[in-house]
C-alpha cells in the first residue's frame, strides 16, 4: 500500500508531495495534465516566452523564501512602483527609499497629491512592524473603503490604486477584502516582484525537481476519478481510469471545482475571477522607452495594465525585438482582434511620439480561473485543510487566500496534517 497519494500537480500539490516525502512517506503524485504547474504555465515559441496570464513572484512572500531557491530561478525584477499613463501623459510613482533614482519623478508627480504620498509612506512604516498572518486575520472591509477611511483621495484611487490593485486582485472596483491589500502592500514594500528568466513555469519545475529528489514519484496524464475515505476509515482509495490505489493518506490539491467533486466539501469557493492577457512584439528600433515598471492605465481599463516584459527579462524575446503583455480584467466578450485594437490605441495615446504600426499580436491567453473571489470576510467561509472525512487533506490557495503564497503555504500545511 502506498503511504500517500497527492492528487494534483500544481504548486500546492508539489509542495505537499515534497514535504510528505521528506518526512519518510512513500509518495505518489497524480497529475491529470501532461505536465505539472497547474495555473502557473509557460509556453516558448519563436524565441518568445509567454506565461499563462501576467503573473509575477513576490520575493518577500514567506513561502517563496522558504520553499524556493530564488537565485536558481534567475530572477528578473521589475523596478519598484509604476508608471501612471493617460492620453499624452505619463508619470512615475515609486518608493524613493528603495529606488532613489526615481525620487525626483515621484516627488514632482502631479497625478498623486503630496498628502497621498505621505499617507503611502506612513502606511508602509505602519505595516512594516506587523506579522503577515495577523494582517490576513484582519481586514473585513473593501479596499476602496479602507483607502477612503485612511484619507486617500479619489484621484489617488482612480489613477493608481484601482489599476495597480485591480491588477493584483483582478477587481478594479477594489471590492476585495482589505486584508489582501495590507498583506500584499507589506510584501511589495519589503521585497521585489520578478519573473524567472525562463518563465513562470520554472517555479513549478523547480518544485517538482525538489519533490523527486525527496523521493516522491510524479505521474502525469493520470486523472483521478474518485477519492473514497469514509468516516472512521484509516485508509483512502484513489481511482484513476486505469488503476485503483490504496493509501494511508491523500492530499487533494486540484482546482476548486474538482476538489469539491472529489471530496464533497461544499465550502470550497467556486466563484472565480478571470482575465485575458495578450502578448505583443515590436522591433526594438521602434519601441518607446518604458523602463522596467508596470504601466497603469489611469484613464480606463482597456487594458488595465501593460508590462514591458523583455525590458525586465531580455530572455523573453529574441534579439532586436521587444515583448509586451497587456491584461484585461474579466473574461471579455470581445475577440482577440478587438482587444488588440484597444491595446494599440492605448499605447499610441500614452506614447504619441512612438510608432506602433509594427506592433504585432503574438499570443492571447484567456484565463477564466485566475483567482477565486475574495470579498470582505471571505476567509471565514474557506474550508479547513482537514475538512474531508478520513485521512484526507485539502491543499490549495482556496484554503488560505488566492495567491502563490496561499498555494505554497497550503501544501506545507496539508503535509503536516498527514505526517
Amino acid at each position: 500500500m502506498t503511504d500517500a497519494v497527492v492528487v494534483g500537480g500544481g504548486l500546492a500539490g508539489l509542495i505537499a508531495a515534497r514535504h510528505l516525502a521528506e518526512s519518510g512517506r512513500a509518495v505518489t503524485l497524480l497529475e491529470a495534465r501532461d505536465e505539472v504547474g497547474g495555473r502557473v504555465r509557460t509556453a516558448h515559441e519563436g524565441g518568445y516566452t509567454f506565461d499563462r496570464g501576467f503573473q509575477v513572484l513576490f520575493s518577500a512572500y514567506p513561502a517563496v523564501e522558504r520553499e524556493l531557491d530564488v537565485e536558481a530561478l534567475a530572477p528578473r525584477p521589475f523596478t519598484p512602483g509604476a508608471t501612471i499613463a493617460r492620453p499624452n501623459h505619463r508619470s512615475v510613482l515609486s518608493d524613493p527609499l528603495r529606488n532613489p533614482a526615481s525620487a525626483p519623478q515621484t516627488i514632482f508627480n502631479r497625478d498623486v497629491r503630496t498628502a497621498d504620498k505621505l499617507r503611502v509612506f506612513k502606511l508602509q512604516r505602519e505595516l512594516a512592524g506587523k506579522d503577515p498572518e495577523a494582517l490576513l486575520a484582519g481586514g473585513g472591509e473593501p479596499i476602496a473603503e479602507y483607502l477612503a477611511r485612511r484619507g486617500f483621495s479619489k484621484r489617488f484611487v482612480e489613477r493608481f490604486a484601482a489599476p495597480f490593485y485591480g491588477g493584483i486582485t483582478l477587481d478594479r472596483s477594489l471590492g476585495t477584502d482589505s486584508a489582501v491589500f495590507e498583506y500584499t502592500y507589506k510584501m511589495l514594500s519589503e521585497g521585489e516582484i520578478f519573473v524567472p528568466a525562463d518563465g513562470m513555469q520554472a517555479m513549478p519545475e523547480q518544485l517538482a525537481g525538489r519533490a523527486r529528489a525527496a523521493g516522491a514519484t510524479i505521474e502525469t496524464d493520470h486523472a483521478v476519478e474518485t477519492v473514497d475515505s469514509g468516516a472512521g476509515r484509516d485508509e483512502v482509495t484513489v481511482e484513476t481510469a486505469s488503476e485503483t490505489i490504496t493509501a494511508e493518506a491523500c492530499v487533494v490539491a486540484t482546482d476548486p471545482a474538482t476538489a469539491a467533486d472529489l471530496t464533497g466539501i461544499d465550502t470550497i469557493p467556486t466563484e472565480t475571477l478571470g482575465c485575458v492577457t495578450q502578448y505583443f512584439s515590436l522591433p526594438t528600433s521602434k519601441a518607446p522607452s518604458m523602463g522596467t515598471r508596470i504601466v497603469l492605465n489611469a484613464a480606463d481599463n482597456r487594458p488595465n495594465t501593460v508590462a514591458p516584459l523583455s525590458a525586465v527579462a531580455p530572455e523573453y524575446a529574441p534579439a532586436g525585438m521587444e515583448l509586451y503583455s497587456a491584461t484585461f480584467l474579466g473574461e471579455q466578450d470581445a475577440d482577440e482582434a478587438d482587444l488588440a485594437a484597444d491595446v494599440y490605441d492605448a499605447l499610441a495615446s500614452w506614447y504619441p511620439s512612438a510608432g506602433f504600426d509594427a506592433l504585432e499580436l503574438l499570443w492571447t491567453d484567456r484565463v477564466p480561473l485566475a483567482q477565486f473571489a475574495q470579498p470582505p470576510g471571505f476567509r471565514a467561509s474557506l474550508p479547513d485543510p482537514d475538512a474531508p472525512a478520513g485521512p484526507v487533506a485539502l491543499a490549495g490557495d482556496y484554503t488560505r487566500w488566492s495567491s502563490i503564497q496561499g498555494a505554497l503555504e497550503s501544501g506545507r500545511v496539508a503535509a503536516e496534517l498527514l505526517r
